[in-house]
């Protein structure tokens, strides 16, 4: 697994492109995996904290539990001009420095989780060539690039 930080010393490209995809809107899709193995799906909000991709959740909320039980996940970014996704594990950030380094709230007031990430992806389309272009990364394992008409 792979901080934020990785992904963009090893693909900065890609990287800055995912980001600037998570950056235009505010509110994203988070998935996550029920008690029964079911898939949840939440409204979440990404933040870039130096190393990190943080998100959050008010105190108690289904997809918190979720992630604490099990913390694999996948965000898709709110599509606008492509899509974005990455994938991995939440760390909950339960230390107060900690916290407060990745500009999370007081713990109780809520939830602070941060990536752990297994994979980012990319999708777009070249409109020259008519092509759908898909992107995957994984760490330590470079970018890998699709093209299909």
């Amino acid at each position: 697994m792979a901080t934020w930080r990785d992904f963009e010393n090893e693909a900065p490209e890609l990287a800055a492109e995912v980001k600037r995809r998570f950056q235009l809107h505010e509110s994203h899709v988070l998935a996550t995996i029920r008690r029964d193995g079911a898939p949840r799906v939440s409204g979440s909000e990404v933040a870039f904290h130096d190393p990190d991709l943080t998100f959050g959740s008010m105190p108690g909320a289904q997809k918190a539990r979720d992630l604490q039980r099990d913390g694999r996940c996948a965000i898709h970014a709110h599509p606008a001009d492509g899509d974005a996704k990455v994938s991995g594990t939440a760390i909950e950030l339960t230390d107060p420095a900690t916290r407060a380094a990745a500009g999370a709230e007081p713990a109780g007031e809520a939830h602070t989780f941060r990536l752990d990430l297994t994979q980012a992806v990319l999708t777009s389309v070249d409109q020259e060539q008519q092509l759908l272009v898909v992107e995957v990364w994984r760490p330590g394992q470079g970018t890998h690039i699709t093209k299909r008409r």
